[in-house]
């Protein structure tokens, strides 16, 4: 967020907020009235004490100047990461008006402060030397590989049987099963180690009884999962990248692969997403000398977002390890060599007929992609019925919006950006829909996050 106590706009610190409602809950508290004790250092802690609903002021402190990027400690009983109480602190510290004097650290601030960056200098010195344990054996990790395969070819051989028996029943037994069928067939793919399995067949869980038309998408879904499981049993005869997409559907972990790739991005978009188990955090980015566009991920524990969060519409000068598959967006994020800055860059807009064009091409590499990234250039939302669509405004096709799209509250940010004049607008595109994501004004004008 800052290198050395540099200071960051409202705008930047309200980028940071995992939702809407944490924005708005931070601005409320980016006032004076409710801190004592706040302070600043000029090596990039910020810590105060703001009143809560108990007897006791919560305890708040962010590094923003840390080896691996701002960091927020709370003792409220929040899961939003970060909170919003440190967001409201950051907007105190932000205004610059005098109301966060510098000064000394208290021990419990100050503690936590230089604990965490000794845990990332440590981490980091050890990602530059390498395993203390000295080189792997490379023949025990083959022999594990080719365990974990086997299990896997077993769990994909006994996925098949069952999506046999379910077309062999009829699909009407699926709903009489409930969810407990599909739980039990996930738990098979856990014990064979493979979570992307997993994960589809508790998808399926999902669709039976979910509204009409739902055996159309059972079956859809099922000719996708029988397709995965295929392509792992047969992959030895599979293109290099569509091999790499199978293995990355099924669940076997990959690694970033290449020289890395230094690029001024921009940053599109920011998102949360949360199952069971896990929040992810999908963070687009453009990059603007090589117009390649680049996807991070990012997890934090059920409950709580992750740590890593780009203000959406700013510029960080970066590089970024590609992971390995033809079409793949999935990038890592490596070292950052500049705070995120403000910019007008925004990427170059495409019609949408184009865009429709674009994912059918992706299918090609990855026929189980939902969506692939895409600016759609001097489109108009307008009404169609008890839906929405974005119209080009040169006479294009129209393109429908996602379901998810029209039930949030990004639809009418987007309309009133419109007012029914062209607008730019990064998002997603799939076979569900255009879900909008990021929208410019036709004219100058500033990035406005949609999700």
């Amino acid at each position: 967020m800052t290198q050395q106590g540099v200071r960051r706009s409202a705008d930047d610190v309200l980028a940071l907020a995992p939702d809407d409602s944490s924005r708005r809950a931070g601005s409320r508290l980016g006032v004076v009235d409710p801190w004592t004790g706040v302070g600043s250092s000029a090596e990039g802690a910020v810590w105060g004490q703001c009143e809560g609903s108990g007897g006791r002021p919560y305890l708040t402190v962010v590094d923003v100047a840390g080896p691996a990027g701002p960091a927020y400690k709370c003792s409220c009983p929040s899961r939003k990461f970060p909170c919003k109480h440190a967001l409201g602190l950051l907007l105190l510290w932000a205004a610059g008006d005098g109301s966060v004097p510098t000064g000394a650290a208290p021990d419990w601030a100050a503690e936590w402060v230089a604990g965490r960056r000794r845990r990332a200098e440590s981490e980091q010195a050890a990602d530059e030397v390498g395993p203390a344990s000295g080189p792997a054996d490379p023949e025990a990790a083959r022999r594990r590989a080719e365990r974990r395969a086997d299990r896997v070819t077993a769990g994909a051989t006994e996925l098949e049987q069952r999506l046999c028996d379910l077309l062999r029943g009829g699909l009407a037994t699926a709903e009489q099963s409930g969810y407990a069928m599909w739980e039990e067939t996930a738990a098979r793919m856990v014990d064979a180690q493979a979570p992307g399995l997993a994960s589809k067949a508790r998808e399926l869980g999902a669709i039976p009884g979910s509204g009409a038309g739902w055996p159309v998408r059972l079956l859809e879904e099922c000719a996708l999962l029988h397709l995965l499981a295929r392509g792992w049993l047969h992959g030895a005869d599979l293109p290099a990248g569509l091999s790499a997409a199978v293995r990355s559907r099924v669940g076997l972990p990959t690694s970033p692969e290449g020289p890395p790739v230094r690029d001024r991005w921009l940053v599109l978009a920011q998102y949360d997403t949360a199952d069971s188990r896990l929040t992810t955090r999908r963070i687009w980015l453009h990059g603007t000398g090589t117009g390649r566009t680049a996807l991070v991920l990012s997890y934090g524990p059920v409950g709580r977002a992750p740590e890593l969060a780009l203000p959406v519409g700013r510029l960080v000068d970066a590089e970024v390890t590609p992971y390995p598959g033809t079409g793949q967006f999935r990038v890592a994020l490596g070292e950052r060599f500049a705070a995120p800055e403000p910019t007008a860059e925004r990427p170059a807009g495409t019609g949408t007929a184009r865009a429709a064009a674009r994912y059918g091409e992706a299918l090609l590499h990855d026929p189980w992609l939902d969506a692939v990234p895409v600016t759609l250039g001097g489109v108009v939302p307008v009404p169609d019925g008890d839906t929405w669509q974005l119209a080009d405004s040169k006479g294009d096709l129209a393109i429908p919006l996602s379901a998810a799209a029209r039930a949030g509250a990004g639809l009418w940010r987007l309309v009133a950006l419109s007012g029914g004049a062209p607008v730019t607008v990064f998002g997603e595109c799939g076979h569900r829909g255009f879900t909008p994501l990021t929208a410019w004004p036709e004219g100058p004008g500033a990035a406005v996050p949609l999700c």
